[in-house]
């Protein structure tokens, strides 16, 4: 058995055993990967990959030139989080829902420049999501970017709670070769906000209270 047969088995099951935090049959395809990286190089940094599952796009961050120690991969699925121990050694791999990332230890010798987030965040409520990204940009430099995926027709992330985080969501691309078609978004902090922005802001999206909620992926 090859191990993209032997990936694409465990994908498989994991999808079966919890079809809304793995959100899909298969792993992503090559074409999807290469999107989701182009940005990324060598020089960009510590990148912390979400959810990297069976590590398709792992391998494509290796490919792209980032050394294997400057990967954080945080993984809340035990099946996926043992093999991508395995699979990639000088990785820091991290057993975590990413609705705590804000926790995450991080001894990095390079600044955080990217994180890919490979999250079904379509199907998270709105509160974790807000977690998930406040979390991300806790750890990433200024200039930094995070990169997402949707099988949708718009930025997975809603526009109130960009605003609330004061970030913007920029489409990179669309790729047909993936099954199912796929669009990658980079959300990057905005500029800063005068202070009658940030108040009509509040009104349209009241903080996150309540961050009890179930296993991201």
């Amino acid at each position: 058995m090859t191990n993209r047969t032997a990936d694409a088995l465990l994908f498989f099951r994991a999808w079966l055993s919890a079809p809304l935090r793995v959100a899909s049959v298969t792993p992503s395809g090559r074409a999807l990967s290469s999107l989701m990286i182009a940005e990324i190089t060598s020089q960009t940094g510590t990148v912390i990959e979400l959810g990297p599952g069976t590590g398709v796009f792992t391998d494509a961050l290796l490919r792209q030139g980032v050394a294997e120690e400057n990967l954080v991969l945080v993984e809340y699925g035990a099946e996926f989080a043992n093999q991508l121990a395995n699979r990639f050694p000088a990785a820091k791999t991290v057993q975590m829902d990413a609705a705590q990332l804000r926790k995450l230890p991080l001894h990095a010798t390079a600044p955080v420049g990217a994180i890919v987030s490979g999250l079904p965040v379509l199907s998270m409520p709105m509160r974790k999501v807000y977690a998930i990204l406040s979390g991300a940009f806790s750890h990433l430099r200024h200039g930094g970017a995070f990169y997402q995926f949707t099988y949708g027709p718009r930025c997975p992330i809603s526009r109130p709670l960009l605003d609330r985080l004061g970030l913007k969501a920029t489409y990179v691309g669309w790729t047909f070769a993936n099954i199912p078609p796929a669009a990658v978004y980079r959300i990057t902090q905005r500029r800063p906000k005068k202070p009658s922005e940030q108040r009509h802001q509040s009104e349209l999206f009241d903080p996150p209270t309540d961050l009890s909620y179930g296993p991201a992926r």
